[in-house]
């Protein structure tokens, strides 16, 4: 497969990217600072680097996105996977009176309005894959069951993306998509932090297999689910 993984640098995108990659996959990794992850990418095997292309991505910048599926879209070849993972997280301590309005408004553009951009200068090249797949990386964080205080830019943003992911879901499924929200669980990265109990390896393991499809789904009533597949509480 070709998998387009946006925010590869590090946690669960780089690990995505080069698990992906060992099991035989090609894989266009957006990052933010190529150099620093050309850095990072360089120490692995060369044969397992080969399968990795680096490409400069923000999801901020439009243009950015427009430069990423013109080049994609040149080659003239399917993209059978796009994974939104890119996100920031913003704001967590503030209560609503000290909430910075600035803070919601960047935690938008990065985690909900880029995904819907990159999903709209893909979906030509998805469309070309037998077996397209659309996974939006989002969390429990933005599940109604789970809403607790703190957290309102990362907790509205998330929502709103497991939101969109639904309705794809209904729009695209019967054109051959696998459209998902994933809530990946809380993992040790730069995001998670060192408490964090969860290992991005595993979880990225489990992810690939559900884009390969060979990862059993349980889903009944929505496509909101962990990395094992299980469907969890909006």
């Amino acid at each position: 497969m070709r998998i387009v993984i946006t925010g590869a640098s590090r946690g669960l995108g780089y690990e995505l990217a080069v698990i992906a990659a060992k099991r035989g996959h090609q894989i266009v990794a957006g990052v933010r600072d190529k150099t620093a992850a050309e850095a990072r990418y360089g120490a692995l095997e060369e044969e397992l680097r080969a399968r990795i292309e680096l490409f400069e991505l923000d999801v901020t910048n439009d243009a950015s996105i427009e430069r990423l599926a013109a080049e994609l879209k040149e080659r003239e070849a399917p993209i059978d996977a796009l994974v939104n993972n890119a996100a920031i997280l913003l704001g967590r301590e503030a209560g609503i009176e000290s909430l910075a309005f600035a803070d919601v408004a960047a935690s938008f553009e990065t985690n909900l309005f880029g995904p819907i951009k990159l999903i709209q200068a893909l979906l030509p090249a998805l469309r070309k894959a037998s077996l397209p797949s659309i996974m939006n990386i989002s969390s429990e964080a933005g599940a109604f069951a789970n809403a607790y205080a703190g957290d309102y830019p990362y907790g509205l943003t998330k929502s709103a993306l497991t939101f969109l992911s639904e309705k794809l879901r209904k729009e695209l499924e019967p054109q051959g998509f696998q459209v998902l929200a994933i809530h990946p669980g809380w993992m040790k990265t730069d995001m998670g932090g060192d408490r964090a109990p969860g290992d991005p390896v595993e979880a990225a393991r489990q992810l690939v297999g559900i884009l390969e499809r060979v990862r059993p789904l349980r889903v009944k009533k929505h496509g909101f689910v962990d990395p094992a597949g299980r469907e969890l509480p909006i």
